[in-house]
């Protein structure tokens, strides 16, 4: 396995960060989801977020830290341009979202439709 791994040019840590957008967390409050992303280095100006049939998207852009590539020693925190979409639970009124980026933390606030009650449908015998 060894000698296998040594013809491949990769290395764990370049195979570690494939994926460039910010994890989340979904919480379930009494009354709304709070869905939170750690996303230090990223102004409000460079996020972008969208909802559209109960899909939010969340887009923005980390600047580099000015440092030039050939430079690192060790990067595990990605830079440039990411997306993320992500399904929204049921129930949740997307007029009223609202989103707030403080101290490198995204919070969306997903508000809680108000639960629907089954409703009696009549039915009638059909006629001749």
């Amino acid at each position: 396995m060894d000698r296998l791994l040594r013809g491949v040019n990769l290395t764990l840590q370049h195979m570690r960060h494939g994926r460039r957008f910010p994890h989340v967390n979904l919480y379930e409050l009494e009354d709304e989801y709070l869905l939170t992303a750690e996303l230090p280095g990223t102004a409000v100006d460079d996020l972008d977020l969208t909802v559209a049939n109960g899909v939010l998207t969340i887009k923005g852009t980390r600047e580099s830290d000015g440092v030039s590539a050939e430079r690192f020693r060790r990067q595990e925190r990605f830079q440039g341009a990411w997306l993320r979409s992500m399904n929204l639970p049921d129930r949740v009124q997307e007029e009223d979202m609202t989103a707030e980026l403080k101290d490198g933390v995204l919070k969306v606030h997903l508000p809680k439709a108000p639960a629907t009650t089954p409703r009696q449908i009549p039915v009638s015998e059909g006629g001749p």
